[in-house]
């Protein structure tokens, strides 16, 4: 029998992201047409904008957690990874717990409001901390399973 392997901080929050994300196409594939025939027009508009705030939250953590994943095996450099491409944003879509409890937002994408804004609040945390130890000179080590600690670039 294998050993089982060893579960990182980074590969449990990337596996965390990758079930959301398919978690959230198959709710948008499914409810998107149901919403459609049974909401108006303005409510089809507003819970297709709560659509769009999921999936750029999604898309910015992924791209955020794959370069990091980058960084860690030496593909990118610490200076790549510090490139705006990778920079997490502060946009009002996504850093708004809006929608979280609008009443006119179905219950199942309410949840799912919730659970991205956590994953993208959790990212813009660790983002930080690891911006910081870059400028530092430092990069994360995220074998840790308590949480990030930091190894010298050297």
């Amino acid at each position: 029998m294998p050993a089982p392997k060893a579960t990182t901080l980074l590969d449990r929050t990337f596996d965390e992201g990758v079930a959301l994300t398919q978690e959230v196409r198959n709710y948008i594939a499914y409810h998107e047409q149901a919403d459609r025939r049974e909401f108006e027009l303005s409510r089809c508009l507003h819970v297709g904008y709560q659509h769009t705030r999921i999936s750029a939250r999604l898309i910015q953590v992924m791209t955020w957690l794959l370069a990091m994943k980058a960084l860690l095996s030496g593909e990118i450099s610490p200076e790549q990874f510090t490139a705006p491409q990778y920079a997490l944003t502060h946009s009002e879509e996504c850093t708004s717990d809006k929608g979280e409890n609008d009443e006119e937002v179905p219950a199942g994408l309410r949840d799912l409001l919730v659970r991205s804004h956590a994953l993208y609040s959790r990212i813009l945390r660790l983002d930080s901390m690891v911006r910081t130890k870059l400028d530092a000179g430092e990069v994360p080590n995220f074998a840790m399973l308590s949480g990030p600690s930091i190894i010298p670039l050297n």
